[in-house]
Order: C-alpha cells, then structure tokens, then sequence
C-alpha cells in the first residue's frame, strides 16, 4: 500500500493499493479512513487499480468547515474519480461510503462502472428493528450540546481505546480483524489527537448531514430507482448499525442488483472476514468487469 495525495482544491490523502486495469475506488464510511479497506485492498488489486480516498474530514484529509457534510464528500468522491482514476470505476462503499456511492452513481452515472454496496447506511425499514444503544448514540451526536461532550469524552480515550471501541461496535467479534490492519488503525488514531477539535467538529457534521438525508425516504428510494449502474449489496447480519431489514428493503427496491448476506457478521466484513469477502465479492467484480456492456461503454 502506498501513501499518496492529490490536489483538488486542497489536498486529498489516499492510498494506493496497486494492480492495472480498470480502477476501483474504496469508500469507507463515518468516522473511517483508507485503513477500513487495509485487508482486502490487495486482494482487489488482482481484478483492477485499486485506490482507497480519506474522504474530507477522515483520515489524513483535513478540510475548512462544512467539508465534511454528505453532499460535499460527494462532490469530492466525483473529482477524485475523474482526476485520480480517470475513468470510469467500480466504487466499493461501506456505511456512509456506501450511501455515497450510490449518490454518486445517481448523480454522475456516466462516471461509474458498477457498485459494491458494504452495509452500506440505509434509512431503517418500516417495522424494522434497531438496536437501542446503537440509536441512543446516535441520536446524543445529533444534539447539538450533547455531541460536543460526546466529542469531548471521545477525545479522551487512548488511541488503543477508541480502536477497541470502534471494532466492538463494529464487529460481531473484533479478534477477526488482522493484527496487522488494528495496529494500523491505532497508528492513524494516534496521529488524528494531534489535530485537536476538529476531529470531533467534522465527525458530527458528517453525522448529522447523513442523518438528515436517511430520514428523508422516499428521496432516497428515489435516489436508488435513478440509479443505472449494476451493484452488488454484501449484508452482515449482525450488523448492529444498519439492520439487515433495512438491506433487504434496499434489495426488495432493487431487485436487479445482487444481494449476499453474510452470517455470523457485522458492520464491516471487508475487516471482519476479509478473505471470504474476497470469495464472494471477486468473481462477481471480474464478471461485471469482463461484460460486453462494461468493456463497450
């Protein structure tokens, strides 16, 4: 994996993880960075070029305020596929990087080749269930004088903390995860405490302009109606975040796109079984890749 960055009207940090062909571009969601993908990037380098963005506000890309917002990191993800990738690509999403993703692809479809959906974040489902803890944390980020506490306590954590934390929320069991890649992860924690406030600043921006488009659903159903690019939807089922019902309304909305649920799983199964990802996520992405429609357009 290779560090690099790239201007586009302020720098951008992004890793490389190599291999030739068509790009694929990884999108992690909140709170994550170009680590999210760490596990498997190097194994999607067999099908393409595979880069993986610090959207604004995450990772190693810092930003004036507002950067963070959704339709601002989108607008960053359409520079960095035109300039970076250069042509058309396959976007991999996780979480927010998900919602994004499809964002994307409804607004700029002339930019995507096809879509691999990582639970992505999805409104909750009519009659779905959702976990108490997960919505009452939530809902505190969501609240201006609570988020900034919650912020504040969060920045008082140990890197080594804040990653346990993170994977057990994640993570139907965060021992799964590569020694190798949660190392990684306290690494870059460590580095972003020297940024100061505005770690927490961006994080509840993000939040919040996410929140506000998932409770707006039939604009979101509407976003997923427009969208032409085929797409591969890969679900934990244990996924305290973004409930599998919520996914299977998504795949019952469009039931061209191919659906995979994935037991015994959480949050982020590119880094809890990161090999069985591969498993399933490689032949599907060589066969949209090797279509006539795909190597035509």
């Amino acid at each position: 994996m290779k560090n690099c960055t790239v201007d586009l009207d302020g720098t951008v940090h992004y890793a490389d993880f190599g291999g030739s062909g068509a790009p694929i571009v990884l999108v992690h969601g909140l709170g994550g960075s170009h680590l999210n993908w760490a596990a498997v990037g190097p194994g999607l380098a067999r099908y393409g070029r595979v880069y993986a963005i610090d959207l604004a506000g995450h990772g190693r890309t810092r930003g004036p305020r507002g950067s963070s917002r959704v339709s601002a990191n989108r607008r960053l993800l359409d520079r960095f596929i035109a300039v970076v990738a250069g042509e058309r690509a396959v976007l991999f999403g996780n979480s927010m990087g998900g919602y994004l993703s499809m964002a994307e692809a409804a607004a700029s479809p002339d930019r995507i080749r096809a879509l691999v959906l990582v639970d992505p974040a999805l409104p909750i489902a009519r009659g779905g269930k959702f976990d108490r803890k997960v919505f009452a944390l939530f809902a505190g980020y969501s609240l201006p004088l609570v988020g900034a506490v919650m912020m504040r306590a969060r920045a008082r954590r140990t890197p080594e903390r804040l990653v346990r934390d993170v994977l057990t929320l994640c993570c139907v069991d965060p021992s799964r995860v590569p020694d190798e890649v949660r190392d990684a992860h306290v690494e870059l924690a460590r580095e972003r405490a020297t940024y100061g406030r505005v770690v927490g600043r961006d994080f509840l921006s993000a939040q919040r302009s996410l929140m506000n488009r998932l409770i707006r659903k039939e604009e979101f159903f509407s976003m997923v109606a427009s969208i032409r690019a085929p797409a591969l939807i890969v679900q934990g089922d244990r996924d305290r975040l973004v409930k599998v019902e919520s996914a299977r309304a998504l795949a019952a909305a469009r039931p061209d796109w191919r659906f995979e649920v994935f037991d015994g799983v959480g949050h982020v199964p590119q880094l809890e079984v990161p090999q069985r990802f591969l498993e399933v996520v490689g032949p599907w992405l060589e066969e949209q890749l090797n279509a006539p429609t795909a190597r035509s357009a």
